[in-house]
């Protein structure tokens, strides 16, 4: 697509979120409509959206009085696209000392760490990637040196009106190579690390000294309340033999995992099957980092999901900026054997199910929130664009940092044009 086409498109997105401010029901038209509940797309349909819910899907369908339309002739409308596990909120640029509010660097063990209280819904990124379609993420926190922990605490799920969604709460542990430096070069500390965590939090009245100890009472609290509960423990880890021993520790406890990074877990995919176990992984991982991703490969998606195993996607660099890019790494995949219908479900309805948040964003059914985009095209296809994009049944504007600042040097350049 030529770029005065895409400006184009990013003008009239905006005009039509001023002209839907103050409307109480939008009815888009004769849509390629990908819900994600049905299997494959439902051509030349309709979606009625009011009160910030989706009312109803399908054909020829009737609009309220007063509601405004869209015509989805020859558009494609997917629910909004996930944007994976990030610093959306937490980070501006990245060479500026805020960057680390992610981490934690008190040389402690301290699972209770949650980055919400520090995510800024005023983030530049947040513009720039709602209008290439990302409507939620996950804002992750990360271990930091040899200050930090393995475990790296807790994160939400947010959408990308500024909102934090209840009850999405995931926590958050590094190990492998690449986070060695905390465990003296040995990866076996790590293993020994989380036995001893699961020790004391399991026996609180435990005989430790003070110094001996690697959790704080609500350390504790958290290990447990995890360990009880649905919320899922996200192990970031890559080889082959590490994902094997987080499904022996999830097994021993109980656990809710969920495996992110992944550079080798195609060599596990039995395994994880069986398990039942989800894989967030990156698209674009095809070369190896460390010793631990010598089996990357491009085919990593395709090879789990033929497997049976959930794919979700993500990149491994958490940095919030491009994050709208997932939709062409989605396409990647698919390119490289994963079905189109599971390469849109791993950045939409995948994610959502994997946090516990499938009921507000992921998919589209009457009864829903609204979270959904109207595409130019395939929205895997580089050239396809975003012209409508729906959070909460809202039609947000496609501004953002960077659509005002090439406005107004655009309009510059046209006065010194005219001189």
């Amino acid at each position: 697509m030529k770029r005065n086409s895409i400006v184009f498109a990013a003008v009239a997105a905006w005009a039509l979120a001023a002209n839907f401010a103050g409307a109480g029901s939008v009815l888009i038209r004769n849509a390629t409509v990908h819900t994600l509940v049905a299997n494959g797309p439902l051509d030349g349909t309709d979606v009625l959206i009011t009160d910030g819910k989706v009312v109803s899907v399908g054909k020829a369908l009737t609009a309220p009085a007063g509601a405004t339309t869209i015509d989805g002739t020859g558009k494609i409308v997917t629910p909004g696209l996930f944007g994976g596990l990030t610093y959306l909120g937490l980070d501006e640029i990245g060479l500026e000392p805020t960057l680390d509010d992610p981490e934690v660097k008190l040389g402690q063990m301290r699972p209770e760490f949650d980055v919400t209280p520090a995510f800024d819904p005023d983030a530049t990124s947040i513009g720039v990637n709602r209008a290439g379609g990302v409507t939620f993420a996950a804002v992750t926190p990360t271990s930091a040196g040899k200050e930090g922990s393995i475990i790296s605490g807790q994160g939400p799920i947010v959408t990308l009106d500024g909102a934090v969604l209840a009850g999405s709460q995931g926590l958050y542990i590094d190990l492998g190579a690449d986070i060695s430096e905390l465990t003296g070069g040995s990866r076996a500390v790590q293993y020994m690390l989380l036995k001893q965590a699961f020790t004391e939090a399991r026996t609180p009245n435990l005989v430790l000294a003070d110094d001996q100890r690697l959790l704080t009472p609500a350390g504790r609290q958290t290990l447990l309340a995890y360990a009880k509960g649905t919320a899922p423990w996200v192990f970031d880890v890559d080889r082959a033999s590490d994902i094997r021993q987080v499904l022996a520790l999830a097994a021993r406890e109980k656990l809710r995992v969920v495996i992110a990074g992944g550079a080798e877990a195609w060599r596990v995919a039995p395994e994880l099957a069986v398990a039942g176990v989800p894989v967030i992984l990156d698209p674009l991982e095809d070369l190896p980092a460390n010793f631990d991703g010598v089996g990357a490969t491009l085919e990593n998606a395709a090879r789990l999901d033929k497997a049976g195993v959930s794919v979700a996607f993500s990149f491994v660099d958490p940095e919030s900026h491009n994050i709208r890019t997932i939709r062409q790494a989605a396409g990647i995949a698919v390119a490289h054997g994963l079905p189109w219908e599971a390469g849109l479900a791993a950045i939409t309805r995948v994610p959502a199910e994997i946090f516990g948040v499938a009921d507000r964003v992921g998919s589209i059914e009457a009864g829903r929130p609204a979270n959904l985009v109207v595409w130019s095209g395939d929205p895997l296809e580089v050239t396809s664009v975003a012209e409508q994009v729906f959070i909460g049944g809202k039609l947000e504007p496609q501004v953002s940092r960077q659509t005002e600042l090439r406005d107004r040097y655009l309009e510059k350049l046209r006065q010194n044009a005219a001189r």
